[in-house]
């Protein structure tokens, strides 16, 4: 069967065709970076940054272009196309990716990290610099992870149990402001009744799950799959024998954690011990 020519020219990847878009539309209003900016309130440079397909910028930014353009709800849904995009995640990610979007439950192990499901954007960019991104590329990821968020959000939402080491309560982000951004995101998301979160104290010595970041993601049919993560790779686990020894370590784990309320006033205390902020 010929491949369907396409009509208008223009890109089928979702997030080059939202940036192309958007300079479509500049263009033909004639106007520049700098005019568009000062029209809607925003730095210039953010729509820079979004026609050139650095970021893809939030909800209310692209509603308000929207507005401006006279494209009612386009624009919005060219951004969440873009968003949802499995393509912009690593390679390595992509299995995992498809197979989390179906779980009908998740559960999770963070022994160094804070998972992404609960990630803040200033969290995100600096445990993705740490890991050496930069640049645009940063950037993509960074918007990636904030729109795996979602998949906690709504009524139809899996239930989600993370297990965090204490260790990632205790490793502060460089920008004071941002780490307590972080943790009053936790604080909040523990309020719903999807989540909920385990403090793995630092007396709970030595366990099963020593040094591995672990998901496991279960399905209408029963069946659950493993997938341990490190700061270079990822490994799905799909081997039943395998992904049954884990699951019993990990509810050994879980015996050892915080209860959720414990955990709950432990991230509390967390907060208070955060220094002020000078810029504050």
């Amino acid at each position: 069967m010929p491949t369907r020519r396409a009509v208008t020219g223009r890109s089928r990847e979702p997030r080059a065709r939202f940036a192309e878009e958007l300079r479509h539309l500049r263009a033909q209003r004639g106007e520049s970076l700098r005019q568009l900016g000062e029209r809607l309130g925003w730095d210039w440079s953010l729509f820079g940054k979004m026609e050139s397909g650095e970021t893809l910028g939030g909800p209310e930014v692209v509603e308000a272009l929207d507005q401006h353009y006279g494209t009612p709800g386009l624009l919005l849904a060219l951004w969440e196309l873009a968003i949802d995009d499995r393509t912009q995640f690593r390679e390595r990610y992509r299995r995992y990716m498809e197979l989390e979007a179906r779980a009908t439950s998740l559960w999770h192990f963070a022994v160094s990290v804070i998972p992404g499901l609960l990630q803040t954007p200033g969290y995100a960019r600096e445990v993705l610099s740490a890991g050496g991104l930069k640049g645009p590329e940063l950037e993509q990821q960074v918007q990636a992870r904030m729109g795996r968020r979602s998949l906690l959000e709504g009524d139809d939402a899996p239930p989600f149990r993370t297990i965090v080491s204490e260790a990632v309560l205790r490793t502060p982000l460089q920008d004071v402001g941002e780490w307590q951004q972080q943790l009053s995101y936790i604080r909040d998301a523990t309020q719903r009744g999807n989540i909920t979160l385990h403090v793995l104290p630092f007396d709970a010595g030595l366990h099963g799950l020593v040094g591995t970041d672990m998901w496991f993601l279960r399905f209408a049919d029963a069946r659950t799959v493993a997938y341990s993560e490190s700061t270079y790779r990822g490994d799905l686990i799909e081997e039943n024998a395998s992904v049954e020894r884990l699951q019993r370590a990990y509810d050994a784990l879980r015996d050892l954690a915080l209860s959720p309320a414990e955990s709950r006033k432990f991230v509390l205390r967390m907060l208070e011990e955060v220094p002020c902020d000078p810029s504050i």
